[in-house]
């Protein structure tokens, strides 16, 4: 019985690895987190790597998000040949296609972004026979635009305190010249008087 295992061990490997060999995951590739302006176009960047050679007939890109705080997901973009932009009203009008398959890239960019685009956001390829390893994702953080007001106060508040400074500077300055005139004054004043009572 232990000699038929010798021989049947090496003969499933030698029918088992060619296959597992061919089959390989997509590699993909993007940034952990992003941060964005409220109301700019940022660029949600997904690159990737398969063993298969790449042809728009076969590889497929979705993208799905999950809200800040959420645990579901909802698809919000498809591309397989041409894109299919989103349904929802959420992502509609502001998330496009930005990538090229066959150069690896399964970008797509959020256009006027909103605080409702806070979340995660997954990219998954597919180019069979390679299975879809996993899905890259990306951390969005939408942050609040400065209004120009706010630059002006905070520019003035900073100009002010340097003004502030340069003035108390300048009359230390000023007074120290006056004291050292003073003091050179009174000393030639006491060398006159001396040289007047010795004469």
């Amino acid at each position: 019985m232990s000699r038929v295992w010798i021989y049947l061990v090496p003969a499933l490997c030698a029918l088992v690895l060619p296959g597992v060999h061919q089959v390989e995951g997509i590699e993909v590739l993007t940034s952990s987190e992003l941060e964005a302006v409220n109301g700019t176009d940022v660029r949600l960047k997904c690159t990737f790597k398969s063993t298969q050679p790449l042809s728009e007939e076969t590889v497929s890109v979705s993208w799905a998000f999950r809200p800040l705080g959420k645990s579901l997901e909802k698809s919000i973009f498809l591309y397989h040949k041409q894109a299919y932009p989103p349904k929802d009203e959420t992502f509609k009008d502001h998330a496009v296609w930005s990538g090229n398959v066959m150069n690896g890239d399964a970008s797509i960019t959020l256009r006027n972004v909103q605080f409702s685009f806070n979340g995660t956001y997954s990219c998954q390829v597919r180019n069979p026979p390679d299975f879809q390893g996993f899905a890259g994702e990306i951390s969005l953080r939408v942050v609040q635009k400065v209004s120009f007001s706010e630059i002006g106060i905070l520019a003035i508040a900073v100009g002010g305190c340097i003004g502030i400074v340069l003035l108390i500077l300048v009359i230390y300055i000023v007074v120290r010249i006056f004291r050292r005139r003073g003091d050179d004054m009174d000393t030639e004043m006491e060398h006159r008087e001396s040289k007047d009572q010795v004469l």
